[in-house]
């Protein structure tokens, strides 16, 4: 037995380590996109990261490549500079989750039109959506973790900003607040958090670190810091039994994470059930 847990921490080791760093900064934007109620601008936002990919591998480039991360936070920025513009304190004809909605729509036709054009677009298609952070090495958590401190202290500084314009959006404009101004910076620091995160983990479990746990967190508690934690735990948890599903059923890890995070939402809905009865 303590020979088999040697060999799972081994293979396990680093995965695990990046499933407990990276995910509260990835909890916390989600708490403000289901505050803002526009819930899949995250998984727009890594679509938009994925195409920015896709022109890099076009253009000749390899997905490890420097030059591929640029260019994919470049159109991801011009994606966060749209969703900025986009925004409005009132209620128009079309809202903007329809707006995101189409964006992630063109971004997915995008990515695979391109992929049809690459050599090995089946298996690189594959790769970005479910990621390979089984794989992760000591390097690239350490380069993930500058970052990520960097973004942090960047939200903790504004915290209260930020959350007033995601709560009362009205009352920023009527104080005079550059609504728009800080929409992008908002999201041009998620852009880069979610660029540096689906080139380790896919698409699919950069959504499911997004929203998941902050779903989870909104459900059973009311301040933000308790949610956050809450959030953290569920996350955590996610990664605990999907890491271990991974390893003894040999299944992809991504996936399995992702699966486990859903399980864990319903597990939450049904007890918040049963507590209102």
């Amino acid at each position: 037995m303590s020979a088999d847990f040697q060999v799972a921490w081994e293979v396990m080791k680093w995965p695990f380590i990046a499933c407990l760093l990276f995910p509260p900064l990835l909890v916390y934007l989600g708490l403000h996109v289901v505050k803002r109620e526009v819930i899949f601008v995250d998984l727009a936002l890594a679509q938009v990261a994925t195409l920015g990919t896709c022109i890099a591998l076009l253009m000749g480039h390899h997905f490890e490549d420097r030059i591929t991360f640029w260019i994919s936070l470049a159109v991801t920025f011009v994606g966060a500079a749209f969703f900025s513009w986009t925004r409005s304190t009132k209620k128009g004809p079309v809202p903007q989750e329809a707006i995101i909605g189409i964006t992630f729509v063109v971004a997915a036709a995008g990515v695979i039109l391109l992929l049809s054009r690459v050599a090995g677009g089946k298996e690189e298609l594959e790769h970005l959506l479910t990621g390979d952070i089984l794989n992760v090495t000591k390097g690239e958590i350490g380069q993930r973790v500058l970052v990520f401190a960097a973004l942090g202290g960047f939200y903790a500084a504004f915290h209260k900003r930020f959350v007033l314009i995601s709560s009362d959006p009205e009352r920023a404009f009527a104080e005079g607040i550059p609504v728009r101004l800080w929409d992008f910076l908002f999201y041009a620091a998620f852009a880069l958090v979610v660029v540096s995160f689906v080139r380790l983990a896919g698409v699919l479990l950069t959504f499911a670190y997004l929203i998941v746990p902050a779903v989870c967190g909104t459900m059973l508690a009311q301040e933000w810091m308790r949610r956050l934690a809450i959030g953290w735990g569920v996350a955590a948890a996610a990664s605990l039994i999907g890491l271990w599903a991974s390893y003894r059923m040999d299944l992809p890890t991504g996936a399995a994470i992702v699966v486990a995070s859903g399980l864990l939402l319903a597990v939450v809905g049904v007890f918040k059930a049963v507590q209102r009865t």
